[in-house]
């Protein structure tokens, strides 16, 4: 009875350490739990942070492609000023070929001839063959004039031509500047873009590492967690099963006790009866009366 007593008092006992058990394993599933939904967090709260940093990547990014369209548009431009100037120069270096530069002296030069030549048939008193070669003189002196004279008119226009190219000239090369200045302003803009845009870029490298790390580590935390509560889904049917097993045998125990029970009232009552019935008896014989037995 004291074995079986000790038995009882031990199952107990061991009963009570499994609800322990599992009264903690719960706690610390929900510990880790709470845990992990922390990581959870932050984890979600970097990715939100790496979205809205990718927003303003893509701001900066059309940014600079609009300043490096920009640019390109000017840098088109300056190099066809440049173009235009470089061909007004191959021009001028022709037509400057064309130029003679004594033409002026040469012209007063064939006009003095004439004149000298003019004075010396009015002055002079030759025969007819000689006047008429003088003559013939003259005629060829005022057929160069006239030629000379032409070419050096013709040259005065080219010089005046040469004159607008060298302002033209001047004229593309300054709008190649202007053009040019432009074009250092779009691109250092668009460099200044681009290194905001380098800068969010690695800000989104380091946030998604760091996301990543959270992740892995919720991920972590979670199994461990998940396996805490498979532990006391465990522990939990170890208990009831227990409990089961307990009550099957309280159950079974208070039958018997019932059992014993209505047995020994039974037999308490068949006492009680069998008492009575000598009474009975006592009483009958002190009266004078026949005792039967029966039953």
């Amino acid at each position: 009875m004291k074995e079986k007593e000790s038995t009882k008092k031990e199952d107990l006992e061991q009963l009570k350490n499994a609800e322990k058990k599992y009264q903690s394993l719960i706690e610390k599933r929900n510990e880790l739990n709470q845990v992990a939904k922390q990581f959870r967090e932050e984890r979600d709260m970097l990715n939100d942070k790496g979205k809205e940093l990718k927003d303003d990547m893509e701001k900066f990014k059309k940014e600079r492609e609009k300043l490096v369209a920009k640019m390109k548009e000017h840098k088109e431009k300056r190099n066809q000023y440049q173009q235009q100037a470089k061909e007004l120069i191959d021009a001028k270096r022709k037509k400057k070929g064309d130029v003679i530069k004594n033409l002026p002296l040469r012209v007063e030069e064939i006009k003095a001839d004439i004149q000298m030549m003019e004075y010396e048939q009015e002055t002079s008193i030759m025969n007819t063959r000689k006047e008429n070669k003088l003559i013939d003189r003259i005629k060829l002196k005022r057929k160069e004039f006239s030629e000379v004279k032409k070419q050096m008119e013709k040259q005065q226009l080219i010089e005046v031509d040469l004159s607008d190219t060298d302002k033209g000239i001047t004229e593309l090369f300054q709008k190649a500047d202007k053009e040019h200045e432009k074009v250092q302003k779009y691109y250092n803009e668009s460099q200044q873009k681009h290194q905001e845009y380098k800068k969010l870029v690695y800000e989104i490298a380091t946030l998604i590492g760091e996301a990543n790390k959270k992740h892995k580590k919720y991920i972590e935390i979670r199994e461990e967690a998940q396996n805490n509560h498979e532990k006391a889904l465990e522990m939990r049917s170890k208990i009831v099963s227990v409990k089961k097993e307990r009550m099957q045998q309280f159950q079974e125990n208070r039958e018997i006790l019932r059992s014993q029970n209505l047995k020994a009232r039974k037999e308490l009552m068949d006492n009680d009866k069998l008492e009575k019935v000598a009474e009975q008896s006592v009483e009958a014989l002190k009266g004078g009366k026949k005792i039967t037995l029966s039953g």
